[in-house]
C-alpha cells in the first residue's frame, strides 16, 4: 500500500508498504482522514527516525475487530494512539498518559506501529473508540488534538472571570483558547509571531484579540496581566513570555513540545510563586468527552481545517507548516488518494 515515510531531514518519500494483517487484540482500520500534528513537524525537521510512517490523529472504519466483540466491520472509529503497559503504578491508577512506556509503541510515533499516512493501520483494541453516526471523518480526526487542549485547560483550572493568555495560534493554541472561553474566561488573548495566524484566530472567534509576540512594546504592556497562561509553542522565548505575562500566584500550563532543552528565568517562577504544570496528552475519559462534545455540537472543530490533501502533497504541506508564514491551521490527509 502507498505510504509516506520519513527519508531524512525535512524529507519524505512515498513507499510501498505491506498491508497490515489481522492480529488478535489489534483493530485493523481503513483510514479515512489523518491530521498533521505540530509534534509531527519536529520529526520532519529532525529527519528521524528514518522509515517512520507518522499520523497519530486519524479516523476510519473497522476492517477487522481483532476479537473485540463490541466492534463490527464497518464501524466508524478513532483511537488514542498511546500504548500504556497497564501494569505500572500510573496505569493501575488510571493515568495511562503518564506510563513510561505509553509512547514507545505509540501509533504513528513508532516504527513498530505505523500511523495514518497510509490507507490502513492497526491499533490496540482497548484504545479504539466508536464515533457517533452524526460525526464526520474530519471531526473524528480532530478528536485527538482537541483532547490535548481539553486536558490542558482542565489543568489550568480556569474560573469564570479569569484573564487567559494562550501562546501560539496553531491548532493546539486555538482549541485551547476555545475551551478557555467555554470555561468562563472573561478575556482570552492569543500571542503569536505569525500575523496571518494571529488575525485568523480572532476571525475564528476563539479569542478576543491577538498580540504580536515579536513586538517588545506590546509584550511589555501585557506584563503580569493574566491569571492563567497556556503555552503551546515549546521554545525558550514562548516559555519566558508565559512567566513574564502571568500574574503573581498564577498558573502556567506547558503544552508545547520541544526536542531540545529550554532555558527559562526561574526567578520569575520563584518570585511570583507560580504553578508550572506540564500537560501531556489526555485521559481516556477526556478523549471520550471530546467525542461527545463534538457530536453534540457543544464545540465546533471543523472551522480549524484549512485544507485536505493527498499523500502526494504531504511533503509540500509539511514545508508550508514549518515556514512560519502560513495561515493554515489544520491540514488533513486523505491516505486513500
Amino acid at each position: 500500500m502507498k505510504s509516506v515515510a520519513i527519508k531524512g531531514v525535512r524529507q519524505f518519500e512515498i513507499i510501498d508498504k505491506e498491508e497490515p494483517k489481522r492480529e488478535e487484540g489489534k483493530v485493523l482500520i481503513d483510514v479515512k482522514m489523518t491530521g498533521i500534528c505540530g509534534s509531527d513537524l519536529h520529526y520532519f525537521e529532525l529527519g528521524a527516525p528514518v522509515g517512520l510512517v507518522m499520523g497519530h490523529e486519524y479516523s476510519g472504519v473497522v476492517v477487522d475487530n481483532g476479537g473485540r466483540e463490541d466492534l463490527k466491520v464497518g464501524d466508524r472509529v478513532t483511537a488514542l494512539p498511546i500504548s500504556p503497559c497497564n501494569e505500572c503504578e500510573a496505569c493501575v491508577r488510571g493515568d495511562i498518559h503518564y506510563c513510561a512506556k505509553t509512547w514507545s509503541l505509540a501509533s504513528g510515533l513508532s516504527l513498530e506501529n505505523p500511523g495514518g499516512l497510509a490507507p490502513k493501520l492497526k491499533v490496540r483494541s482497548d484504545m479504539v473508540l466508536k464515533l457517533p453516526d452524526n460525526m464526520s471523518f474530519e471531526e473524528g480526526a480532530l478528536v485527538e488534538p482537541t483532547a490535548v487542549c481539553y486536558h490542558a485547560v482542565n489543568l489550568a483550572d480556569i474560573k469564570v472571570g479569569d484573564n487567559v493568555l494562550v501562546i501560539g495560534a496553531g491548532i493546539i493554541g486555538l482549541a485551547s483558547a476555545m475551551f478557555a472561553k467555554k470555561s468562563g474566561a472573561s478575556k482570552v488573548v492569543i500571542s503569536e509571531t505569525n500575523p496571518a495566524r494571529g488575525e485568523k484566530a480572532v476571525k475564528l472567534g476563539v479569542c478576543d484579540e491577538w498580540i504580536d509576540a515579536k513586538d517588545e512594546n506590546v509584550m511589555n504592556s501585557h506584563m503580569g496581566l493574566y491569571d492563567k497562561v497556556i503555552e503551546c509553542c515549546g521554545n525558550t522565548p514562548a516559555v519566558n513570555s508565559a512567566l513574564n505575562l502571568v500574574k503573581s500566584g498564577g498558573i502556567v500550563v506547558l503544552v508545547g513540545v520541544s526536542m531540545l532543552p529550554i532555558n527559562f528565568n526561574s526567578i520569575n517562577a520563584v518570585m511570583k510563586e507560580l504553578k508550572l504544570i506540564g500537560a501531556i496528552a489526555y485521559t481516556k475519559e477526556e478523549f471520550a468527552k471530546c467525542i461527545s462534545m463534538i457530536a453534540n455540537k457543544e464545540i465546533e472543530v471543523t472551522k480549524f481545517i484549512s485544507k485536505k490533501i493527498t499523500l502526494n502533497e504531504v511533503q509540500s504541506a509539511y514545508e508550508e507548516l514549518t515556514s512560519g508564514t502560513s495561515e493554515s491551521i489544520k491540514i488533513l490527509v486523505d491516505p486513500n488518494k
